[in-house]
Order: C-alpha cells, then structure tokens, then sequence
C-alpha cells in the first residue's frame, strides 16, 4: 500500500528521534519515498547526515540553505506529498500546529499540506496528560489530522507512564491501512445529507433545530478523501465545502431536501442520512409578516413532513447501503431498533442528548452502531471527525 507513496516525515526536537532512523528505513522498504523536515531541536537528537544516507534526499531544516537566493519552497513540499508524518511530535510542536504558529519549516510545511497529516506524539507523561497538551491534540483531531496514539512504558525520564512513541513498524501498519481504507471507496457514489431544514411560518420566522451540519460535513469529508465521489445535501449551516470531490447541493425545507435526495439515490452505491430533518411544518406560510398587534397567543397548525428515510428505505436496491442517524432522549436503544427495522436501514447511529458531549452545537460526539445484522458497536466519545471515520469504516465494511 506504501509502495511509491511521497512521505513527509517531520522529525522535532524529541528523544524519540533516534526512532526516524528506523522508521524511514522501514518506509522505503515498503517502497515510499521520504522526504526529511526537521526542526532546529530535532537535529540536536539525530544528524542529518544520517536522515540524508538513509531517506537518499538532502534533509530539509532552514528555508535558505544558501546565501545564494535559493529557498525551499514549504507550499510545493505540500502538494508533493501524499501524506504527511510528524514522529516524533512533541508537545511544543503540536501547540504550534494547532495553533498555526509557522516559526521553522516543518510547521509552515504543515500550514501548507493538502495531504493527509498523521501525528504521533512523543514526550513526558505529565507532558501528554496536561489538558493544554489534550486541548491542542482534540484541536488537531477536530482539524482532520490523525493521531497515533503514544504507548505506556519507560520514558526518558524514567517515569513509567503514557507518552512513548509508537513503534516505527506499528506506524507503518497504520499508514498502510490508512491507504488500503482509501482504495475501499475509490469512485464509489455516496449520498450524504446534513445539518437542520428550516420550515417557514412567514418570510421572517421558521421552525427550525439546533443541528450545526458538523457531523454531516465531517461525513463528506471522510469518504472524499477516502475516494468517493460525495453529494452532499445541505440544509441551511455556514460551514464550507473544501474536498474538490464533494458536489454539494444547499436545500433549506425538508420537502427541497426530499427531492433532491429523491431524484439523486438511484445512482448511488450508499447513502447516509445525517441530516436533522423537520419532522413537520406549519400547514400554511404567511405571504406577510405576522403581526403581533393585541394577540397574546397564535395556533400553528402543523403537518408532517415526508419521510426521507422511509422513502429511501422502499427505493433502496439490492447491493446499495442505506445508513441512518437515531438521536434520542429516553429508552435511546428502543427507538433505534424500531428505526432500523421500520426504515429498511442496513445500519442506524445512535447518540443521545443524555451522554455529555453528544448530539448538537459540539465537537464531539458519543455513538453506538447498529446494523440489521444484530451486531452493536459502542463507541467512546471523540471529536466529530473521528467518529465519522468510525462511521465510514462501518459503510466500506457493507460496500467490499
């Protein structure tokens, strides 16, 4: 899966360090090509006359390494590479990542990468548990980069403890896993749909929900990057697209986001329903502004939306996947598996209100998946671009 894959490695100012040599030796085994960018502190740990023999590239530290006009260009590392690796990374280096402090080369080559960026922190116990270390590594997870989770043993300071580096050939497995999830969803069609739908009362007022769109967009993001190519059906949010291969289509009532999902769920392979749909909507919209004049009290009368779920649930073909989302308040595992089942979904995403961190206006979220299998995944709470990748996992289990 490595094999003529482009590496960056960023290597800081760690003890750890002296694992790069063993890490690019084992990269370029598996037939990738690194590219060395180290800090000022890394060079302290490990020469770059090591990293140049063993990488056969001229290592990168400065951004003149002449007085001759030349310079390395940080923006062309950034679109050489196909992904990007920071090991060891420690907790200085990840403040400045999180924080876009581009002070040397290696951060600025980050600031400027369109590749997939891995992390893998390396440093004291009390270092890696301190909620200033944590805050910036959810930072960095909520920005779509991955975190290889450090291990426990002897460090440095001869502490035992959370806070080693992964072993170089543990890395290496998941870079390898990482682009074999890749090739699962290549130009593979999936539907996603996100964020609230507002349902007029008049020209100025609505009924709406508190959805962001956060989990939706994490969704679309995931599987472009994984490959696929991504409609996204968005109600009215203010997040951006970026993925070149997400089509996005904004909607903002649920019978504008019906049918578009409608029209477009023939030609795709999944779909997975994100979308915080409006179960109803007033019966009639006033053309003018209500007024409130001397009325103390207004009646709605409501009806009920179409059901997106449902209908997709009936149109659904044999060999395509349809997932959906169950956000719940009270007997939260009931109501999911009545969805499933009711909806002809092949697999349903459970979160509840209850679970602190969960559910809208957050940046994490705290799941359980079950499919029609009978197979449920408790999931521990993570940063909304992590639990779409669980997500996603899911999906390209049902699609191989």
């Amino acid at each position: 899966m490595l094999k003529d894959k482009k590496i960056i490695l960023g290597i800081t100012g760690s003890i750890a360090a002296c694992k790069a040599a063993y890490l690019i030796r084992a990269l370029i085994r598996k037939g990738a090509e690194v590219q060395v960018v180290i800090t000022p502190a890394g060079k302290e740990f490990i020469t770059p006359l090591t990293l140049s023999t063993l990488s056969r590239h001229p290592v990168i530290s400065e951004f003149f390494s002449n007085r001759d006009g030349t310079w390395h260009s940080h923006v062309d590392l950034g679109l050489w590479a196909d992904v990007m690796l920071v090991a060891p990374a420690t907790a200085a280096s990840i403040g400045k990542m999180a924080h876009g402090i581009a002070d040397n080369m290696l951060i600025t080559t980050y600031l400027s990468c369109k590749a997939p960026v891995f992390v893998a922190p390396a440093m004291d116990r009390d270092m890696f548990a301190h909620p200033a270390t944590q805050q910036n590594l959810n930072k960095l997870r909520s920005f779509g980069n991955h975190i290889i989770e450090p291990t426990e043993g002897e460090l440095a300071s001869r502490i035992e403890g959370k806070g080693r580096m992964e072993e170089p050939d543990k890395i290496v497995e998941q870079l390898e896993n990482f682009f074999a999830s890749q090739n699962l969803l290549h130009k593979k069609k999936i539907l996603i749909t996100a964020g609230p739908t507002y349902e007029k009362i008049d020209p100025v007022r609505f009924i709406g929900n508190y959805s962001s769109g956060r989990m939706g967009f994490a969704l679309a993001e995931i599987c472009a990057r994984r490959g696929a190519e991504v409609t996204l059906i968005a109600g009215p949010v203010s997040i951006a697209t970026e993925h070149p291969g997400i089509t996005r289509i904004d909607v903002e009532s649920a019978e504008e986001m019906y049918l578009e999902a409608i029209t477009t769920f023939s030609d795709m392979h999944a779909a997975i329903l994100c979308a915080a749909v409006a179960d109803y909507r007033p019966e009639t919209v006033s053309a003018e502004k209500m007024k409130r004049e001397d009325k103390e009290a207004i009646t709605l009368r409501l009806t009920a939306n179409k059901d997106i779920a449902a209908s997709l649930g009936v149109l659904k073909r044999k060999g395509q996947i349809l997932a959906g989302f169950a956000l719940e308040t009270k007997d939260e595992m009931i109501h999911a598996l009545d969805k499933l089942k009711r909806k002809n979904l092949d697999f349903i995403v459970l979160n509840s209100l209850n679970e602190p961190g969960a559910g809208f206006r957050t940046d994490t979220n705290k799941i359980s998946i079950l499919d029609n299998k009978g197979g449920i995944t408790d999931y521990t709470l993570k940063s909304k671009h992590e639990v779409a990748s669980d997500i996603v996992d899911k999906l390209q289990t049902l699609l191989k």
